[in-house]
């Protein structure tokens, strides 16, 4: 029985039928993927989500000082302090987000820790109360810019004293920035603390200072 063999071709097929295809679609994804779907995204966004589109920012006087995602550093003791952060070169920085990836038996987890507690301490030596633990531990990403609302209540008589504000005064401020759980169930209170801060030294506050003695 004879089988024919099929013939192979002396030159190549044309890649015409097969390129331009390619082509069109390379060109239709583009167009969709690469301009259209963005430009939709990004539309959507800043008409329904304006505010976290654009980062969050929280402005003072029409200008930003910072985002509610993003903590910040306060060492004034008429300021509430925010959670510690461990970023590098510098503290919150949002280009560097990490933890400080020390162990429970790191020697200098434990000296940070100390130091921070010192620092707590010196800045309000007659509070003799439990220290929260998220005043001298860092969060994961270190850019937290929250604090537990105990670790706010911590604070609120040295905040109180140092502007000479009445303790009702600074309770309530507190109690008008925290956020509540999500849903009611997921996660747990906690405060802004460049919120608080900023609504302290708006100086709304004049009229509940406490008189002179």
């Amino acid at each position: 029985m004879n089988t024919k063999l099929p013939t192979i071709p002396s030159e190549p097929a044309s890649q015409g039928p097969v390129l331009r295809p390619a082509l069109v679609l390379f060109a239709v994804l583009t167009l969709v993927t690469g301009l259209l779907y963005p430009l939709l995204v990004t539309g959507v966004a800043q008409a329904v989500f304006a505010h976290q589109a654009n980062g969050s920012l929280i402005e003072r006087d029409g200008q930003p000082v910072g985002s509610a995602l993003i903590g910040q550093p306060f060492a004034q003791p008429e300021h509430f302090w925010s959670r510690p952060s461990a970023t590098g070169p510098m503290a919150y920085n949002a280009g560097a987000s990490s933890g400080s990836n020390l162990g429970p038996s790191s020697p200098m987890l434990a000296e940070a820790v100390a130091a921070r507690l010192a620092a707590l301490r010196a800045v309000d030596p007659g509070n003799t109360a439990p220290v929260p633990v998220d005043l001298v531990t860092a969060s994961a990403s270190g850019l937290d810019p929250h604090i537990s609302l105990a670790a706010a209540r911590y604070q609120m008589a040295r905040v109180a004293r140092v502007r000479g504000l009445a303790p009702e005064a600074v309770n309530a401020l507190v109690d008008q920035h925290t956020e509540h759980r999500l849903f009611g169930f997921l996660g747990e209170p906690r405060v802004n603390v460049l919120a608080l801060n900023l609504a302290l030294d708006t100086g709304d506050n004049a009229s509940h200072r406490r008189e002179p003695s």
